[in-house]
């Protein structure tokens, strides 16, 4: 490895490289769009895509390739060579602005709710000057937007950057209340941490489920999991360690941010986390992130998996979006300061991020609302599907005050002595413990939204945030600016938002039972499936929100429900083919051929000596041929159940709920026979890696 200060962003078309290859009056024009959204002409953009030719080219591009977000949480790319004919039979690299702003991929096969037929082909690419393009397998990269011909956003990149743009607008009408004249913009910021798992490819190879699933659908409890807390910050062994470091630093050419990395609490399982940045950014980057993660295990004989729950038994994987709010010159909105209870600003931007999550706590448990995350989410190792916040001590109790008009007693700072050893250093305690067990948890200058499952995109969850609290903002904007008297004012607007809106605040444990009770009171959702939660996407309240600030159309939100819908239940009939399959073609196979060698056994014992006890031999043949025999029926009725499935395909809302209902159902039985087998089955006979070995393979 180089110098990391040498290698950070070498493949990027970041700002010193701009700088530098850019005329100075180009420059200038550029830094206007990305920063201020001033048009670029054509003639500005046919410098810049010259200049990013002969740079790319530089450094060995071939190609040039509009990177887009469809509807799929993965990425998207086609690729166009340089090369230009010549009169004379040979050729010269050329790219135009043109084809740097615009390009046009085909739009039919991609998801879009039915907003476009199949025959209606024409889609769109256009120019995000606000993320840097960058160099991958010998193609210079251009992030992009992606909208149907009728101008339809059909991806995850074109709301995210309306959001932005919202937030931007409500927050600077706060900002001047308070007398800010010096901060043009505010953006959201995010760091997303990243788990997964790392199996051995050969392993991985002879699972068909992890082929075509992502997880394993069968898989019995293997004699050790996580019980021992061994693996969480563990050493890191050499192989993974290796892959890591490669990670980092091919990461790190990217200009992708990446900063910490251990093992987590599951065995095999890993985290990556970057330092936050721009929303917008951050979503790129995280894309690219899980495409390295994949692409370098392999180098390392490696397979990276980013499924919620790859393996039933241990901790499945979520994606912790570190969400906050920041001024162009460096002001964090959501930092209490030294003194928070005299810190109005902050106070008030704190209390729309509470009313925000109170009002759109539906959409945000939506934004996390998959099939693989339903494995994860309420299962005493990540958040319960029941949106709330954690705020802490302190501030819980400046709230009180304020919403009871007493005056609140700040408390010192107290100093932390480690173990009472006197040897160590000390240091300032923090005013408030952490929980993990919060969905939304305030953690010092930011909120850390954990519900996200680890495949996910974090563009949904972010445009939730952006929108939700801009709405808020702008309510309070609207109030205070009528206002006669702003600190009267701002005094009885946080009174009466605390007062309304503090049952979102729990500040216990959140896997407790009594918790659950306790929501239903207060009357929070408790939306336990993803058919369960999309049923809300389209209430009134959230069509209204995005549709006023212009995030989504009601056309484009309809349309999003569908696509969600559909993925569901995709999800699922990938999943339920997968099992039949391993069911019929390995399992009961090899099950029986177990068996027979069990009856040859003890058949051939009783030819020797018919006094010799067979009990053993006929104890397992009777209890794997009941498992059989259930496996057998369950496995039909399954099939059954995804005939039936078809006759409903037409009504979406129906089809997903009768997958949720019947085929969910149908497979978790399936699985509690095949995993009894497995614990009954010789390990020669059995037809595919274990949990045994998957999990400590590495």
């Amino acid at each position: 490895m180089g110098n990391i200060t040498e290698i950070f962003g070498s493949l990027v078309f970041n700002d010193t490289v701009m700088k530098d290859k850019l005329p100075k009056d180009t420059y200038k024009k550029l830094k206007s769009t990305i920063d201020n959204g001033e048009p670029l002409s054509l003639d500005t953009a046919n410098i810049v895509a010259s200049a990013m030719k002969d740079w790319a080219i530089e450094r060995g591009a071939t190609h040039y390739t509009h990177w887009f977000q469809p509807m799929t949480e993965v990425t998207a790319e086609k690729h166009d060579s340089f090369i230009s004919p010549t009169v004379d039979g040979k050729v010269i690299m050329e790219f135009s602005g043109k084809e740097l702003i615009k390009g046009e991929p085909d739009a039919s096969s991609f998801p879009s709710g039915g907003l476009r037929a199949t025959f209606e082909a024409r889609g769109y690419t256009a120019w995000d000057p606000t993320s840097y393009a960058f160099i991958k397998d010998n193609s210079l990269y251009i992030p992009t937007a992606f909208c149907s011909y009728g101008g339809e956003a059909l991806d995850k990149k074109t709301p995210l950057l309306r959001s932005m743009e919202v937030i931007d607008r409500q927050a600077m009408r706060i900002l001047r209340l308070f007398g800010n004249t010096t901060s043009k913009k505010v953006v959201s910021t995010v760091g997303a941490e990243q788990e997964y798992f790392l199996v051995d490819k050969d392993l991985y190879d002879r699972r068909k489920d992890l082929i075509f699933a992502g997880r394993t659908l069968f898989g019995a409890k293997p004699p050790k999991g996580q019980e021992l807390e061994d693996h969480y910050f563990g050493q890191i062994n050499p192989r993974v360690s290796a892959y890591m470091k490669e990670l980092d630093e091919e990461l790190w050419k990217l200009g992708v941010l990446a900063k910490t990395k251990h093992n987590e609490a599951a065995p095999a399982q890993h985290e990556l986390a970057p330092i936050y940045t721009t929303t917008n950014i951050a979503t790129d980057h995280n894309q690219l992130t899980m495409e390295m993660m994949k692409k370098i295990a392999l180098k390392h004989n490696l397979v990276c998996l980013l499924h919620e729950k790859p393996f039933a038994g241990v901790n499945g994987s979520g994606k912790h979006n570190n969400w906050s709010i920041s001024t162009d010159d460096g002001i964090n909105l959501l930092k209490p300061g030294k003194a928070p209870y005299d810190n109005p600003q902050f106070l008030t931007f704190f209390c729309a991020v509470i009313k925000a999550v109170d009002d759109y706590q539906d959409l945000l448990r939506i934004s996390a609302a998959s099939a693989g995350n339903d494995h994860r989410l309420g299962g005493n190792e990540a958040p319960p599907a029941i949106v709330s916040m954690y705020i802490g001590e302190q501030l819980e109790e400046i709230l009180e005050a304020i919403e009871h008009d007493e005056n609140y007693a700040q408390k010192k700072k107290e100093k932390m002595q480690v173990g009472g050893v006197h040897v160590l250093p000390t240091f300032t305690k923090d005013t408030t413990d952490r929980n993990r067990t919060s969905p939304f948890a305030f953690t010092g200058n930011k909120f850390e939204f954990r519900m996200l499952g680890s495949t996910f995109s974090i563009s949904e969850p972010n445009v939730v945030l952006n929108t939700a609290v801009a709405d808020v903002l702008e309510q309070f904007a609207d109030e205070l600016e009528a206002a006669d008297n702003f600190d009267e004012a701002l005094h009885k607007l946080l009174q009466r938002t605390i007062k309304e809106h503090k049952k979102i605040i729990f500040n216990g444990n959140n896997y407790s039972d009594e918790w659950i009770e306790e929501a239903e009171k207060r009357g929070l959702h408790n939306l336990k499936s993803t058919p369960d939660a999309l049923a809300h996407y389209i209430a009134d309240k959230n069509i209204r929100l995005f549709s006023k600030h212009g995030i989504y159309t009601e056309t484009e939100m309809r349309s999003r429900y569908e696509i969600l819908l559909e993925n569901y239940t995709k999800i699922l009939n990938i999943e339920a083919l997968t099992m039949v399959d391993l069911v019929k073609k390995d399992i009961i196979p090899s099950v029986s051929e177990y068996s027979k060698s069990l009856t040859d056994a003890a058949l051939a014992k009783k030819s020797l000596d018919a006094s010799i006890n067979t009990d053993a031999e006929v104890d397992l043949i009777k209890k794997l041929s009941s498992l059989l025999s259930t496996l057998s029926a369950d496995t039909k009725e399954l099939e059954k159940a995804l005939c039936d499935a078809k006759a409903l395909k037409e009504d979406i809302v129906k089809y997903a709920d009768f997958y949720h209902d019947s085929v969910l159902s149908g497979m978790n039985l399936v699985r509690k026979s095949v995993d009894e087998m497995e614990e009954n089955t010789a390990y020669d006979f059995w037809p595919f890696p274990t949990y045994s070995e998957l999990l400590f393979s590495v």
